[in-house]
């Protein structure tokens, strides 16, 4: 059973971060943010300037009392031990802020938005340091751990990205109709009417593995090697939009949030890494080395396509609210998971032991 966290909105809540801590932000609709202890008790409260709705909030990893926030197109710095007026101000996007991303050294902040663009912020120097760019709305972003200049992205161009400070350009990008049109799936015509356009990504604590949730339901997975990302695997985890995929901090625990109002837990250890060397590696294969296959086969190829109706989540819970966010903190010695959803409260499940 959820156990409600009341008081701190009043307002759809839309974000939520859990600081090394133990410390909850929440971020709703008309500017509302709030800070919340461990047993659910609102500690803080704050409005942020021209009530813009709060679409975003992350804890700094090297230092757990700074806190970022997005609300329009403004990003808010601010400090959780005196929740006031922002310690500093960025308006460096031109539309709404969709996601914030903070690496694991507190260098770089990259800001997503509805135009598609990244703006990734010097925090040193306080300057935007690159600009990479989506086609359409960019919902996601985030930095690799243990990888200070690399992120991946993903947006409603239904492309994932891999990038590198270094470079303006995307090292590697997948289309996910692409991907799914080359794998030959029986659900392929689907696609054009539900197209995997990508909601959320999360990536693993290894760095290497991030998983992608789309509008068609599924949960993909993705392996970086290099310069470029290989497609794992992939399944159906939700009969509407995956709005939100979280990795746990425990290695290949996923949680999935959905349009559906289901929160899924999946355990993907034994599936990520025994793909290596399947026919995936054909996803990126010329598109005409592809048709050449397909016309030769002339039937499915069923072997290349990463589906696994066989991968079944350890944990369902039946929330009945659409999902805005997920976040993980360990509560009196036990984990669970947070949720926002469309009413003002935050709603804590536990979850069993890894």
């Amino acid at each position: 059973m959820a156990v409600k966290w009341n008081g701190g909105h009043s307002s759809s809540v839309l974000c939520l971060n859990a600081s090394a801590e133990g410390l909850v932000a929440s971020g709703a609709e008309r500017g509302e943010l709030a800070l919340w202890d461990g047993g659910g008790s609102p500690v803080a409260q704050l409005r942020l300037p021209q009530a813009e709705d709060v679409t975003s909030v992350v804890f700094s990893a090297r230092r757990p009392s700074t806190l970022y926030t997005s609300h329009g197109e403004t990003i808010s710095v601010l400090d959780v031990r005196s929740l006031q007026e922002p310690l500093q101000r960025f308006h460096v996007n031109e539309e709404e802020i969709n996601c914030l991303s903070v690496n694991d050294t507190d260098s770089f902040l990259a800001a997503a938005d509805d135009s598609g663009a990244i703006k990734v912020v010097d925090l040193e120097s306080k300057k935007v340091s690159r600009s990479l760019r989506h086609s359409n709305i960019c919902s996601s972003v985030a930095f690799r751990p243990q990888r200070p200049q690399s992120l991946v992205s993903c947006g409603l161009d239904m492309q994932v990205m891999l990038w590198n400070l270094q470079k303006v350009r995307p090292l590697w990008t997948t289309n996910l109709q692409e991907c799914d049109m080359q794998e030959e799936s029986p659900q392929s015509a689907g696609q054009f009417f539900n197209p995997p356009l990508a909601h959320s990504l999360s990536v693993a604590s290894c760095g290497n593995v991030f998983g992608c949730g789309a509008q068609d339901g599924k949960v993909r997975i993705f392996r970086v090697t290099g310069a470029r990302f290989e497609h794992e695997l992939e399944f159906q985890a939700h009969s509407l939009g995956v709005s939100q995929v979280l990795f746990m901090p425990e290695a290949y625990q996923l949680l999935s949030g959905g349009n559906d109002g289901k929160v899924l837990l999946w355990d993907v250890s034994s599936n990520v890494g025994k793909q290596q060397k399947s026919p995936a590696k054909s996803l990126h294969r010329k598109k005409a080395q592809a048709a050449a296959s397909s016309r030769k086969d002339g039937k499915l190829n069923k072997a290349a396509s990463n589906e696994h109706p066989g991968v079944v989540p350890k944990l369902s819970i039946e929330h009945g609210e659409k999902v805005n966010w997920l976040s993980c903190t360990e509560i009196k010695g036990s984990r669970r998971v947070l949720v926002a959803d469309q009413t003002s409260s935050v709603s804590a499940y536990p979850l069993p032991e890894p």
